[in-house]
């Protein structure tokens, strides 16, 4: 593929060519990139209708739960399609605005899927460790507010990135973006001027979203390990336990692929580029597939309603 090196002023268009490397086969990567995002939409919007039509589980966790599903197919929706139609039609351009906006809707939805994670393990911490108080503690009106902050300190935190592209970077000497999505160091990489304050707060953003979250929720799990191994009988432990299984399972598998694709994308520049580009794309379509998987089969109360859902 053809790359100029004129320097363009502001382009209207880029060009992105999905996995470097692998233009000759990216038809059959579709496949089960979209086998994968099928069946996270069929996952999770059976999950929001057995959570919203069966009143005992109109509970906090269940709500977080609701609100990861919504925000996971949301994630998938602004990705998946314009990457298969990369793949199978052969439509790389992209308009620049929707590019920024695609970008902004990704890290958005990460933000505040990290963020619901969180308020999921504070949920967890203080049903177990002040379990008198959980009622009064998680009221609706409590469960509002933390929804409405997960959502705007990720809208807020990442909006400053469009504004930073588009108003300091103005001259690119490419316009082909050599990833499947617009990711923001992949948009700013394209430009010729100082991109060091880009990076600055692309790192910031970063850290600021995911240490915070990952050092609250390493401390809820950490208090209610204590509270549950000083519980005088092995039946209430594991019952303790199996109501947090299905949370660590997702936790874990979101900041490990999290952590990976964020440090091979910006410093593993000895690992090949279309590794870099399957990790991130694998990054953003694992953890919508996997988490009504998982909560499926862990949380006794989802499976006995998917049960009566399949009988009828």
């Amino acid at each position: 593929m053809y790359i100029s090196n004129i320097t363009v002023f502001m382009p209207s268009v880029l060009t992105l060519i999905g996995i470097p490397g692998l233009e000759s086969v990216q038809c059959w990567i579709g496949i089960p990139f979209c086998i994968t995002y099928l069946i996270a939409i069929i996952g999770n919007s059976l999950l929001l209708i057995i959570i919203k039509s069966e009143p005992s589980l109109h509970e906090p966790m269940y709500i977080f739960l609701g609100m990861l599903a919504v925000t996971d197919m949301a994630l998938l929706t602004s990705v998946v399609p314009k990457m298969l139609g990369i793949f199978w039609f052969h439509i790389p351009e992209i308009y620049f605005d929707s590019c920024l906006l695609q970008m902004w809707l990704i890290h958005t939805f990460q933000g505040i899927e990290s963020g619901i994670l969180l308020a999921m393990a504070l949920d967890r911490y203080v049903a177990i460790c002040y379990p008198l108080r959980h009622a009064a503690i998680f009221t609706p009106h409590l469960i509002s507010q933390i929804a409405s902050a997960v959502i705007l300190r990720a809208a807020l935190l990442v909006a400053p990135c469009l504004v930073l592209i588009k108003f300091r970077l103005q001259f690119y000497y490419k316009t082909v973006i050599s990833h499947s999505y617009c990711e923001h160091m992949a948009i700013v990489k394209l430009a010729t001027g100082n991109i060091r304050v880009n990076k600055i707060y692309g790192l910031f953003v970063a850290f600021n979203i995911a240490v915070f979250d990952l050092s609250f929720i390493t401390l809820s799990y950490i208090q209610i390990f204590i509270t549950v191994f000083r519980l005088p009988q092995k039946e209430a432990r594991l019952k303790a336990f199996n109501t947090c299984i299905a949370h660590i399972c997702v936790f874990l598998q979101f900041y490990i692929l999290a952590f990976f694709s964020f440090f091979a994308h910006r410093f593993g520049s000895h690992i090949p580029t279309f590794i870099h580009i399957l990790i991130s794309s694998i990054y953003l379509l694992v953890p919508p597939f996997l988490n009504p998987l998982v909560y499926g089969a862990k949380t006794k109360q989802i499976r006995i309603q998917m049960v009566k859902m399949f009988r009828l």
